[in-house]
């Protein structure tokens, strides 16, 4: 999830959204091979690491449910189900191309694996393939004429598809950004020169900078709400594309400027780290950087009973009231702030990379801060 909390308008990541279908997708996996009855052919010890697998992957810890899930295969390669299960634990870890192979092994293996093929097309969205994840979706849905959940996101991706085809385009040195019509003509050319601002502001902080050009899209509320499905806190949404809902935007430059801003952040972030990152160092940097302003922070912290651990604060927080994520990115922003003065913004670069790399959280940082997060937050 991505956001700011300034002036209690926050911004969502619309990846932590979707991969709900990926957690109850898991549930629905471990049910059935909890039940599914074992092959002759499959000795116990590999039953038993299958079932571990599961159990990992039902956890949280993506890492070993991939370990796990990869010796099971090595013994029985043709188990549908234990491709299904590498396919998600590589989605959990961000390795989307691994994820993609393991679905589309697993529907090789067995066509109906439903399960599989829901989890292929929102990979295959999330990859930048709209027009491959409506077919896969399509098919899924001949299959399950019933699933309304899988009808509804088919057809809000034909709408998204439709709308962008008919946008037009202000194409900037790092950036392009989309737009519907003419009078969104003013909103864009403001836009790229507020996002090349932030990414040379942003990029000096961190000492990195994006290589490749970052697409952006504005869009009305009503078609933001429809495409991101995000909260009504929300003020923008990034899932490799910053989309921001306009919103008068010419009448509230401050706002778009900081919008845009934490939004590029995440963007910056994505470069170096698309697995790993705990939600509250990665909003926490976005919404520091904004404008560097974090006297709302600072007063909102000031009414919170006790503190707030970030522990807490490890995954996504769409699923907070509006007040409850208010206090969740304050508390990110100034832990960052803190890192952020305390080891400068290559260490977190480098923390970052580390991450992306698949170092686990603790040693990394221990690493590349020089001292243990426990003792980090505990002074926090």
């Amino acid at each position: 999830m991505e956001g700011s909390a300034a002036g209690g308008l926050i911004i969502l990541d619309t990846l932590s959204k979707r991969n709900r279908l990926l957690t109850a997708l898991v549930a629905a996996a471990i049910l059935g091979s909890a039940h599914a009855p074992l092959r002759a052919q499959i000795d116990p010890r590999t039953a038993l690491v299958e079932r571990d697998a599961w159990a990992a992957l039902n956890a949280g810890k993506a890492h070993a449910a991939a370990e796990a899930f990869r010796e099971a295969i090595t013994a029985d390669p043709k188990n549908a189900r234990l491709h299904l299960g590498a396919g998600m634990a590589a989605a959990l870890e961000r390795r989307d191309a691994d994820a993609r192979d393991e679905f589309e092994r697993a529907l090789a293996l067995d066509a109906k694996l439903t399960e599989a093929r829901l989890l292929l097309g929102q990979i295959q969205y999330r990859m930048g393939d709209p027009l491959s994840a409506m077919r896969t979706y399509e098919i899924a849905v001949a299959e399950r004429p019933d699933d309304k959940d899988a009808q509804a996101t088919l057809d809000r991706w034909r709408r998204e598809l439709e709308l962008h085809d008919r946008m037009q385009h202000a194409i900037g040195s790092h950036f392009t950004v989309s737009f519907e019509g003419p009078a969104e003509a003013a909103v864009a050319a403001e836009a790229l020169e507020i996002l090349d601002r932030a990414y040379f502001r942003i990029g000096q902080t961190l000492g990195t900078y994006p290589t490749d050009p970052i697409p952006v899209v504005l869009y009305t509320s009503e078609q933001f709400r429809d495409i991101t499905r995000s909260p009504s806190w929300a003020a923008g949404a990034y899932d490799g594309t910053i989309r921001v809902p306009m919103r008068g935007a010419l009448d509230k430059r401050e706002e778009l400027d900081r919008v845009l801003s934490h939004e590029f952040t995440h963007a910056l972030i994505r470069t170096l780290a698309a697995r790993g990152v705990p939600t509250w160092l990665n909003e926490g940097l976005a919404t520091a950087l904004e404008t560097g302003d974090l006297s709302w922070a600072e007063k909102r912290m000031e009414k919170v009973t006790g503190a707030v651990p970030l522990r807490a604060l490890q995954n996504g927080f769409s699923r907070f009231t509006g007040e409850q994520a208010l206090v969740a990115y304050a508390a990110s922003a100034l832990a960052a702030r803190r890192l952020l003065d305390e080891a400068g913004g290559a260490a977190i670069t480098n923390l970052l990379t580390d991450l992306g790399e698949g170092v686990d959280f603790e040693t990394a940082f221990l690493h590349r801060i020089q001292r243990p997060f426990a003792e980090f937050q505990q002074l926090y």
